[in-house]
């Protein structure tokens, strides 16, 4: 699967925003059902995303669309599963997850709707939003002995544990996030690659601000985080750009690789000076490889 920079929200029971995710330029658009509907809205969500979805067949969609279903706990996800999945969407994103129990939940109950509509085998993938409830960062290395095949991620949630824990807000007056929200972020990027799935940033709720969603994506992905979520379409271009290497990026991984070429059998090499050793290899490679991702 190519990888996934950019996450974007779309209400899935607004036709005007609906008609604007193939042109959106997200790597993926997350069809929401959950907290960006209204509780008396939801059929008609379902029924909106179904009929989306089934005009855009895997074959030709430019974007991948995901589907954020309803917490376990509402008895909601099921109905949103029987209504969208015959149009099988790309991933299903899981939000308000209590840990990996959660997702295996989802997941089984995913592979009944799978068969339901005569996609048996399939395995759609699952990314649970893994921090919006006070028990769930306790949880989170649970994922690394899980087994979960359809996982492909983890992401976190500021606002939902904002709002559990009773808080007022969750960054400090500088813009930064708070201590407990600073936490359960590098619990998350640990677990994730941990369990060897995908590590998304979390969004950024400003969208006006263009150059502090800029700074801290950079942050992010030097950090190790792979993509984020996007609230606002004026984010995609950003979050696209900051988790894309960059062509210096490229050019001097390219070197760290040629390097070690030339020198078959070694565990260091200098360039500029400087020693190198077999984890910088790794990381250039893993540059190459998302670069040559996007390249076409």
């Amino acid at each position: 699967m190519k990888p996934i920079r950019s996450f974007l929200f779309i209400p899935g029971d607004s036709e005007k925003k609906l008609a604007k995710a193939d042109a959106c330029g997200a790597d993926a658009v997350i069809l929401d059902l959950e907290d960006a509907v209204a509780p008396d809205n939801k059929p008609a969500a379902r029924q909106m995303v179904a009929d989306f979805l089934a005009e855009r067949p895997k074959t030709v969609r430019t974007t991948q669309f995901w589907v954020r279903v309803n917490p376990l706990d509402t008895g909601m996800a099921g109905d949103d599963l029987a209504a969208v999945m015959a149009g099988a969407p790309d991933g299903i994103v899981q939000p308000k997850t209590d840990g990996a129990d959660c997702v295996a939940q989802l997941s089984a109950m995913l592979a009944k709707a799978e068969d339901a509509t005569g996609q048996g085998g399939a395995t759609t993938p699952v990314m649970p939003v893994a921090t919006e409830t006070p028990i769930a960062p306790f949880k989170l290395g649970e994922f690394a002995d899980a087994d979960l095949e359809r996982l492909y991620g983890l992401t976190w949630g500021a606002e939902d544990l904002a709002a559990a824990l009773g808080a007022t807000g969750n960054r400090g007056p500088d813009g930064e996030w708070l201590f407990t929200y600073k936490l359960v972020r590098s619990l998350t990027l640990m677990a994730a690659h941990a369990a060897q799935v995908v590590p998304i940033d979390t969004l950024y709720a400003d969208f006006r601000d263009a150059e502090g969603l800029r700074a801290e994506s950079r942050q992010s992905r030097a950090e190790g985080f792979m993509g984020r979520l996007a609230i606002h379409p004026a984010q995609v271009e950003i979050i696209n750009e900051c988790y894309t290497p960059s062509d210096d990026e490229v050019a001097f991984a390219r070197r760290v690789v040629e390097a070690f070429a030339a020198q078959p059998g070694t565990g260091t090499v200098g360039i500029d000076g400087k020693m190198f050793d077999i984890p910088h290899l790794k990381a250039a490679q893993r540059t190459l490889s998302v670069a040559e991702a996007f390249a076409t």
